[in-house]
């Protein structure tokens, strides 16, 4: 996978899951489907999410600073 891919990836993904977790835009969602009874679990998933995406996003920037 090539930095820029990865690069894009990562700010995406960082976007989306902060999206997630600091707006209910996802709590929305669910309860607009009807999954509301799920909204318990999405700081679970949610958090590392954003914790995996934003460490993808400084490794790429390293990676694409170091070549």
């Amino acid at each position: 996978m090539s930095h820029e891919t990865l690069l894009k990836a990562g700010i995406v993904g960082t976007i989306v899951a902060a999206l997630c977790c600091f707006t209910p835009v996802l709590v929305w969602t669910l309860a607009a489907v009807g999954l509301a009874a799920a909204v318990g679990w999405v700081d679970m998933i949610a958090l590392p999410a954003l914790a995996v995406f934003a460490a993808l996003t400084v490794f790429a920037l390293w990676k694409r600073r170091t070549t």
